[in-house]
């Protein structure tokens, strides 16, 4: 089989021609019934078909994917091929740290450091390093930025050393917009080309929420930053062949109705349906009627739910919005005569794909909503939210409430001026995230909404954090022109930034008065943002209730200023004169919005503002022109440990995992921001005691984000977030449970941080376990999590069930991740953190989804074992595992095939 001999010709625009590999001839040559696979998966075919090598991409890897059964067993690995890679700064940095020290590696080892560069196209976009320090002053957005380059010299002079360096990588400077923003608005292609060979555009992402690209029919996901230097390096992203659940929406939404209340409600409803690790499919008549914002949404989420994908296929809708934001029309002609000629061009409906099963949506049956208040699944509806929150804060915690008793507050309803807080109350409210700022018309009206809340003489409460936060240049140029940019600053939504600030923690401060107020209190008080995950201690660490929500709603309840509130019958304020104020009052109609939509619309702006040239202080950032970085001292940037050992020789077999302890035990929805935070630094936390000890004060601190390329200040924020809750500690002396980053030593029973009892284990070389319950590592596709784990010394953890990205990570790292099997859980099996424990099976060689027997040695000296399943899935992770983790495997990859040593 040669791929060449499936080249075809096709036109486009005027007289044009391209050529590209046509999927219909297998089907026609008998491979299989192409035309009924999910459009993802031929995505994935084409790429198998133009990257037929006979060694990384065969003919059965060809065969296997062109013949997917709907309902099969998953034991195939698919050598995905992808375009290209897209970077955010907090993960892509020690991605980048990771590089430079492969580069010294291969110098130690006698090679040439030009090895080591990104062999497809890289784009880093600094975005995730702004934090809300101004807010409602007029130059907000000036002064965030200049103190952002302040904090984040370290880190912007090595992006801008590893931007001149490493060749394919292109750097969008500080201040530009959001990464899937901005690749959806700008850097997408589409359809790529290589000289007169066009394809379709994919890629993965070191973010999880790069499923945003989906929505404009690129397919494309999050990875960890150790898989993504894979990609880049030359190598495939491996993946199993998934299942492919088909989302049949149909209906039309009601006036009223958000692509947010659309995207949670979808959440709440795909978690529960249970379609972790699967690709999800969208079609029917209902998906052809959703504009590429309102899809986009929908796939920004595909982490929330715990889907690989969220794709919509391409099709008119696509081509509008590639004509609306400002692509090349060539271009879009090319993308469209391409997905015509692939038999790929058009929503599929009922009955034209096979998947793996079907699930059924009505879009009428979706009403107004929000999520909270601690995980973007827990959809409540916006009529009974009130209740749902004044019962949330009443109950018990052990059942999942705030334990506040049952005597509701008898204060005032609009407490602001008095600026007394009580239970309820909103202190942060925040228009910010990629997932809801892409969307022209959500924003457009939230804007419209302000203007009828300011002519009515309507103002948000002082104490409230306020921000307008939007992804793109764009956002804030289409609000100016549609004559809302001011009306939203009026209530104080100022622009203070355009980068991801308080959906990734980054809200800043809080007023000193108010915080001693909430610690003191120990008041149950809420945050109010537009964005896509609310995990607890993510958004403010004082903060425990967190929503989800459209932008109007954001603006309405800033306007109401507490959370429970029935904003279908309940006032959110007064007119100047006394008049009460209702929501349905300052709602829009849908002629409104579509009249400001139309007035806002300027293709032209979208390449004008995403061309201008680099900014001033980025411009003027020094730049080091060596190939290999010179890690000068930094309490940012240090040299990762992860290569040093590292020799050409594959290492002997790791030693079996005996008599090991467990280092903590975990109950169900572990994050990956409960276990490596991206929010603040505590003063009195272990990272926060170490970087004192380097003679950095609490105010320099900065956030555990911006600190990823430090492993020291990393690995003490494993397992710190305030909110975690080790299953191995005491309750305390009032019986309450205690969370925090701290465990027991065994078999002594001393306490300390997580860290210090870790490195004390290693001393005493001691093996050690994670073990907790069902969805481990959901949330960010965050490598620290994983690289923090291993640096701790955990050899593997167990788990009731993993999300994708961080089961993956831990493989990355050569942590071995295990799932209990048989309904077994540390509850069934009595375990309290003073066991011992020894895995059997794991000596020899492993193989992929081999079961392994757990021993438990329990301290009265009983003992009993159960079977663990091995989740690392293909034979190309177990070869990851052999290595020591992907970086080992692929330096030694690289190096094998360098002509000779210097």
């Amino acid at each position: 089989m040669h791929s060449a001999s499936y080249l075809r010709e096709f036109s486009f625009g005027q007289g044009q021609v391209g050529l590209y590999y046509a999927l219909p001839l297998l089907q026609q040559q008998g491979f299989g019934a192409i035309a009924r696979l999910p459009v993802s998966l031929r995505i994935m075919l084409e790429s198998l078909l133009r990257n037929l090598d006979g060694e990384r991409v065969t003919e059965a890897h060809v065969r296997q994917l062109a013949n997917w059964q709907p309902q099969a067993e998953r034991n195939t690995e698919i050598p995905f091929v992808v375009a290209r890679i897209l970077l955010q700064d907090f993960t892509g940095l020690p991605l980048l740290c990771d590089l430079a020290a492969l580069r010294d590696a291969t110098i130690r080892l006698g090679r040439s450091p030009a090895l080591i560069t990104p062999k497809i196209p890289v784009h880093l976009v600094v975005d995730h390093s702004v934090q809300v320090d101004f807010f409602r002053e007029a130059d907000a957005l000036q002064r965030n930025l200049l103190l952002e380059y302040q904090r984040n010299a370290e880190r912007y002079r090595f992006i801008k050393w590893s931007q001149h360096a490493f060749a394919n990588l292109q750097v969008t400077p500080p201040g530009r917009g959001i990464v899937h923003q901005v690749n959806l608005e700008y850097l997408a292609p589409g359809l790529s080309r290589d000289d007169r060979i066009y394809f379709p555009d994919t890629l993965v992402g070191t973010d999880s929420h790069t499923t945003m690209i989906n929505g404009l029919g690129v397919l494309g996901w999050g990875v960890g930053g150790i898989e993504a230097e894979s990609a880049m390096l030359g190598l495939p992203v491996f993946l199993l062949q998934p299942d492919v659940v088909g989302v049949h929406l149909h209906g039309h939404l009601p006036a009223g109705v958000t692509a947010t209340d659309v995207v949670l409600t979808l959440t709440a409803l795909l978690r529960k349906s249970g379609v972790v690790g699967a690709f999800v499919e969208f079609f029917g008549h209902g998906a052809a009627r959703l504009t590429v914002p309102d899809r986009a949404t929908i796939a920004n989420m595909a982490p929330e739910y715990g889907a690989t994908v969220a794709y919509f296929p391409p099709d008119h809708q696509t081509v509008a919005y590639l004509i609306a934001t400002g692509r090349d029309r060539e271009q879009v002609a090319a993308f469209q005569a391409y997905f015509q000629a692939q038999h790929m061009f058009g929503m599929p409906c009922l009955g034209e794909i096979d998947y793996s099963r079907i699930i059924n949506v009505n879009l009428a049956d979706i009403e107004p909503c929000v999520a909270g208040p601690r995980r973007p699944q827990d959809r409540i509806s916006l009529r009974q939210l009130k209740q749902s929150f004044m019962s949330t804060l009443f109950a018990p915690v052990e059942q999942g409430g705030f334990g506040k008793g049952g005597v509701a507050s008898d204060r005032s309803p609009h407490p602001a001026q008095t600026r007394q807080l009580t239970h309820g109350d909103i202190v942060i409210a925040a228009i910010t995230s990629c997932t809801n700022t892409s969307h022209p018309s959500s924003m457009l009206t939230a804007g419209l909404l302000a203007r009828k809340a300011v002519a009515l003489g309507l103002k948000v409460p002082s104490h409230i954090k306020t921000s307008l936060a939007p992804g793109s240049q764009v956002v804030r140029d289409y609000l100016h022109r549609a004559g809302l940019l001011e009306p939203l600053a009026q209530l104080g939504f100022q622009l203070v930034a355009y980068g991801c600030t308080t959906c990734i923690g980054n809200s800043g401060p809080l007023d000193p008065v108010l915080e001693q107020q909430i610690v003191q209190g120990d008041l149950v008080c809420a945050a109010v943002l537009s964005g896509n995950r609310n995990f607890e201690a993510r958004i403010h660490p004082a903060l425990r209730a967190n929503f989800l929500m459209s932008p109007p709603l954001v603006v309405a309840f800033a306007l109401a200023g507490r959370i429970g509130i029935d904003l279908g019958s309940e006032p959110l304020g007064q007119d100047a004169q006394g008049n009460a104020v209702y929501l349905s009052m300052l709602w829009p109609s849908q002629q409104e919005i579509d009249s400001a939509v139309h007035d806002a619309e300027d293709p032209a702006s979208y390449p004008r503002l995403y061309q201008v040239p680099d900014a001033s202080l980025w411009q003027a950032l020094p730049l080091n022109p060596q190939q290999a970085y010179s890690w000068p001292p930094s309490s940012y940037i240090a040299r990762p440990p992860f290569l040093d050992a590292v020799v050409l020789d594959l290492p002997p077999p790791r030693q079996a995992i005996r008599q090991a302890r467990a280092l903590a035990l975990f109950g169900d929805s572990v994050t990956t921001d409960h276990i490596s935070p991206a929010g603040s630094i505590g003063a009195d936390s272990c990272a926060g005691l170490y970087l004192q000890q380097l003679g950095i004060a609490p105010a320099d601190f900065n956030s555990y984000g911006s600190r990823r390329g430090n492993h020291q200040v990393m690995v003490r924020g494993t397992f710190a977030n305030i909110r975690i809750r080790n299953l191995m500690l005491p309750p305390a002396a009032d019986g309450s449970p205690v969370t925090g980053g701290m465990t027991l030593h065994q078999p002594d029973g001393q306490q300390g941080f997580i860290h210090d009892i870790a490195r004390r284990y290693q001393t005493e070389q001691v093996a050690l376990l994670i073990i907790a319950g069902k969805e481990y590592g959901s949330g960010s596709s965050r490598d620290w999590a994983a690289k923090g784990t291993a640096l701790l010394g955990v050899r593997a953890v167990i788990a009731e069930s993993f999300e994708r990205i961080h089961r993956a990570n831990l493989v990355g790292m050569g942590v071995l991740p295990l799932q209990f099997m048989a309904g077994d859980s540390i509850a069934s099996l009595g375990l309290t953190g003073r066991e011992l424990f020894t895995l059997e099976g794991l000596d020899n060689t492993l193989l992929p989804a081999q079961p392994v027997q757990l021993h438990i040695d329990y301290p009265d000296g009983a003992h009993r074992r159960c079977t663990l399943l091995l989740r690392v899935d293909t034979a190309t992770e177990v070869d990851y595992c052999r290595h020591g983790g992907i970086l080992p495997f692929v330096l030694r990859s690289l190096l094998r095939t360098a002509d000779k040593p210097l």
